[in-house]
């Protein structure tokens, strides 16, 4: 009998060509197997919340661990009464129950709006790395609106001006996706630049996906959603994973103005075909902490203190050594700019930012992942570093001791996050 033969490339979706491994579960994996080697690693390359899950939480989720019944595709009415207020506290906004979705991660969300609006989508770059796959996925046009260095590695009021002169007016709807605190970048939006775009959104028949997975860990507690200036057009993004610590739970939300309901109920019908509905015990959970008691709010005040503290000093020690980067506002991460080093990295036969950051991992054990993975040119010398290679238990415990309305003292990274600035000179040391 002759064996079944096929050609598999013919036999495979074409959008999925050039396609692989999301880069930041890549670079996970990798810097597991050479700890298992016996090697040091720093491991600032995945974007993963070093903070547990406020206990308040984990005991919602064992209460609730005998939940079993398949809840409602938008999710668990109680949960999105949660939402609800917790986007009209925070927000300021007017949202009710009827208008937030639950999915198993935000990331699925962002999939499953891109699946159902018929639009290309507008970026940033840099971005969340897998906006763009996403779009590659569904076969979606895509325009890239590439920003800078100077412009903070976000999207400017100048920035979108020049790319709406260039496209031209469009008769249907488009998406713009915006991230703020920024991944890769760590920088936010000041009020008047979102009060700008906002406008120039409205102007243009634009819908806003504001992903504000990170807002609650804007660093000075002050986020402020576009949501507040566009509410008509922006859908909220959010979820469990950053400033709750849980992304292994897989819960993210989406949040509409009630003139976008229609996109809301495709999402669902499109969720009922596939994920059905998010676990049970974690949505009976999530009420608890969408909820946002006392013990939330000491929380996130607390994980505000620390990341702003080691942030800070991570950026200073690099920006001294020559690699430029801005300090960060918000979330856990800094955008690397190796600009100042380009020969001396070319002389090293080093011709993309992958090949760097490889170079760099296997000399010192410093993961960081590279700018192109985020949409930026391969060659501009780029890479995410995401300071949070520390003991979040401890550290939350340690800061604990100090009256909440104190800083930090100086001594504290040294003592509490010392593998982090261990990491940072590192760095510094294989540049110089």
């Amino acid at each position: 009998m002759n064996a079944l033969t096929w050609n598999q490339n013919e036999s495979i979706n074409p959008n999925l060509n050039g396609l692989e491994q999301s880069d930041t579960l890549a670079i996970n994996e990798r810097s597991k197997e050479l700890m298992a080697t016996g090697k040091k690693v720093y491991r600032f390359g995945l974007g993963q919340s070093p903070f547990p899950v406020p206990r308040c939480v984990v005991e919602a989720l064992r209460l609730n661990a005998d939940q079993k019944d398949y809840l409602p595709v938008k999710g668990l009415l109680q949960l999105r009464e949660a939402v609800a207020e917790f986007h009209r506290k925070k927000d300021n906004i007017n949202v009710t129950a009827e208008h937030v979705i639950i999915g198993p991660g935000s990331k699925e969300l962002v999939f499953l709006l891109q699946l159902v609006f018929n639009s290309d989508i507008i970026i940033t770059s840099p971005c969340w790395v897998s906006y763009v796959p996403q779009a590659k996925i569904i076969g979606k046009g895509i325009d890239v609106i590439h920003s800078s260095f100077e412009d903070k590695w976000q999207l400017t009021p100048a920035l979108f001006r020049g790319y709406l002169k260039n496209r031209g007016k469009k008769d249907r709807l488009s998406l713009l996706i915006l991230n703020y605190p920024g991944n890769p970048d760590g920088v936010s939006l000041a009020e008047d630049a979102l009060k700008e775009i906002a406008a120039l959104a409205r102007e243009n028949n634009i819908i806003i996906l504001s992903d504000e997975i990170y807002g609650q860990l804007n660093h000075s507690g002050q986020h402020v959603s576009i949501a507040k200036y566009y509410p008509e057009g922006t859908i909220i993004s959010s979820g469990l994973s950053k400033w709750c610590g849980a992304g292994g739970w897989r819960l993210g939300t989406f949040a509409f103005p009630k003139n976008l309901q229609w996109i809301l109920e495709k999402m669902a019908i499109v969720a009922s075909e596939t994920y059905t509905s998010v676990s049970a015990p974690i949505q009976f959970a999530a009420v608890k902490a969408f909820k946002c008691g006392g013990e939330i709010e000491e929380y996130l005040w607390q994980s505000r203190k620390i990341l702003a503290k080691i942030g800070n000093e991570c950026a200073g020690k690099l920006n001294n050594a020559g690699i430029k980067t801005h300090a960060p506002v918000g979330g856990f991460y800094l955008f690397l700019d190796f600009s100042n080093f380009f020969e001396t990295i070319q002389s090293r036969g080093i011709k993309t930012s992958k090949e760097l950051c490889t170079a760099i991992l296997n000399d010192t054990g410093v993961a960081v992942l590279q700018g192109s993975s985020f949409n930026c040119r391969a060659d501009l010398f780029t890479a995410r570093m995401a300071y949070i290679d520390f003991d979040g238990a401890r550290v939350l415990a340690a800061a604990r001791t100090i009256p909440v309305h104190q800083a930090l003292p100086d001594t504290f990274t040294k003592i509490y996050c010392s593998k982090v600035l261990e990491g940072v000179d590192q760095l510094i040391h294989w540049f110089q």
